[in-house]
């Protein structure tokens, strides 16, 4: 798989407010593409928010950033179209009634659909199906997904996964569109101390491999790009690089 080219992330001041206040405010960042980016707080304390602004699906209030180059928030369209979600509760969620051979082939559709070049579509069909297949692969194997370890295989349910294997097929989901920036939600909840680190192992495989992750949690590892937000939900975050 070829390695994409992470976004860098930098923010100065930035700020978000809805119609109960600040979802967040005055946060800096300054991560070099391929990074890990943690936003550490409690729930409630405007993570997801933060998150959705930064791949371009909140608009910003006040203060300004950069993801790959790309201005908030003048250029959110662009910056949506490098940028993948993955786990994001009521946003971009897996659907507990289809199986993952179906998340799949329809995420593989997507793609071919509205994210090919004309010299792709010119190829015969065989060949851009063998290249979606490969692509698919790609992701599952970057997610550490194993598909002969499931209860069905391909044809198990989402509902029957395990938190951390929901968590792997969201990830290969979004990477089938090799984005620039991968951004995931509740990283931690509801995780063994195992998982939680078996979590952590995979998202930082993907920033190794060249593609900047943005990840929600309550709690983040060391070596990471930390951006804590403030504890009563008011909205001031700070970004530091690892811990002390």
């Amino acid at each position: 798989m070829d390695s994409p080219h992470g976004a860098a992330v930098t923010a100065e001041d930035f700020g978000l407010k809805g119609p109960r206040g600040w979802a967040f405010r005055s946060v800096n960042i300054d991560a070099e593409p391929g990074s890990l980016i943690a936003i550490e707080g409690p729930s409630g304390s405007g993570r997801t928010c933060l998150l959705l602004a930064l791949t371009g699906r909140m608009r910003p209030a006040e203060g300004h950033a950069q993801v790959g180059g790309l201005a908030l928030p003048r250029k959110m369209a662009a910056v949506r179209r490098i940028s993948a979600l993955g786990h994001v509760p009521g946003v971009s969620e897996l659907d507990p009634a289809l199986t993952v051979a179906e998340h799949l082939r329809e995420r593989a559709l997507l793609q071919r659909r509205f994210d090919v070049s004309l010299r792709a579509l010119l190829r015969p069909r065989a060949e851009r199906l063998a290249a979606a297949r490969c692509r698919v692969d790609e992701a599952l194997e970057a997610a550490g997904l194993d598909l002969a370890t499931l209860p069905k295989e391909e044809r198990t349910s989402v509902r029957d996964l395990e938190r951390l294997e929901a968590l792997r097929l969201s990830v290969a989901l979004a990477l089938i569109g090799r984005p620039r920036l991968l951004a995931v939600d509740d990283t931690d909840l509801k995780l063994s101390d195992t998982d939680r680190a078996e979590a952590w192992k995979l998202l930082r495989s993907v920033a190794d491999a060249g593609t900047t992750v943005l990840a929600v949690c309550s709690q983040a590892p060391k070596d990471t790009t930390i951006i804590r937000t403030n504890e009563e939900g008011a909205a001031d975050a700070l970004a530091e690089t690892g811990r002390a």
